[in-house]
């Protein structure tokens, strides 16, 4: 790869890094179209260097998300759970079930999701939580101090079987299909489980890592990691995960919503689209 190309891909990356932490997304929805359409890269190499971005996103972001109490690592290993079975369950009926029709139901629920999210675009925090009975035994209510609104902000946690159901879809689609989860964590977290949006972001931020990790032998072992790429790639991608991190603790909740939202739709378009 020359110095220039070079430059470019840790451009992609970098802005990939960024949006990524700020919303609690891998960036390969940025990753892998920049380099097999405009760069030229073959797509199991692109997949490839879209784990590193994972990866490195989540080890920029998870830093600063987790020394701050923005992170909830109880909810995020919880619901890792049902994210892990998801995947396992996809592996086992790939070739059994029509993955158009799946791309249909999920690109539909998640434009649902957006109308829903819409319809909140100006709360910063959720109101009138009723606290369900597991999320108490497993103690996965928390608080957080918000920069942006300068306070101690304590949440409740609900909706605890319809967000762990989502993580099961996220794991299915993401084996079937081969797309990162991101966007389904951070909304099961905010939409059903009624998490404050940066708490939804900073945990699907640590999330995504383990999910990540856990396929990135299998990629390596394939030879489908080229080091000329992934280098650029995880460099870029970690600066601007270390810079949307700084970015994203002095914003309010509703503009967080407001970015989100737009990038929801084009997912959404995008596997209607690919099912087409």
């Amino acid at each position: 790869m020359s110095t220039g190309l070079s430059v470019v891909v840790f451009a992609f990356s970098l802005f990939a890094g960024f949006l990524g932490s700020l919303l609690g997304l891998g960036g390969g929805i940025i990753i892998i179209p920049a380099l097999t359409l405009a760069l030229g890269v073959r797509i199991h190499e692109a997949i490839g260097a879209s784990i590193v971005s994972v990866i490195a996103t989540s080890s920029g972001a998870a830093i600063a998300y987790v020394r701050d109490k923005i992170t909830n690592i109880r909810i995020g290993m919880f619901l890792e759970t049902a994210t892990t079975l998801g995947a396992i369950t996809g592996a086992f009926i790939a070739g059994l079930i029509s993955t158009r029709l799946l791309s249909i139901i999920f690109g539909l629920l998640l434009l649902y999701s957006a109308f829903t999210m819409f319809k909140k675009r100006y709360s910063d925090l959720p109101t009138n939580v009723k606290t369900h009975p597991l999320a108490e035994r497993l103690h996965l209510n928390s608080e957080y101090y918000d920069n942006a609104l300068h306070q101690n902000v304590k949440y409740q946690v609900t909706g605890i079987y319809p967000g762990y159901a989502v993580m099961y879809g996220a794991g299915v689609i993401s084996g079937l299909l081969g797309i990162g989860s991101g966007v389904f964590k951070v909304l099961g977290m905010d939409v059903f489980m009624k998490l404050p949006m940066k708490v939804s972001t900073a945990t699907s931020n640590f999330m995504i890592g383990v999910t990540a990790a856990a396929s990135a032998g299998v990629y390596f072992s394939r030879g489908d990691i080229d080091p000329l790429v992934a280098g650029p790639v995880a460099l870029g991608v970690l600066l601007g995960a270390r810079i949307g991190t700084k970015v994203m603790e002095r914003l309010k909740s509703k503009t967080l919503r407001f970015i989100f939202i737009p990038v929801l739709i084009y997912i959404a378009l995008e596997m209607l689209w690919k099912a087409r």
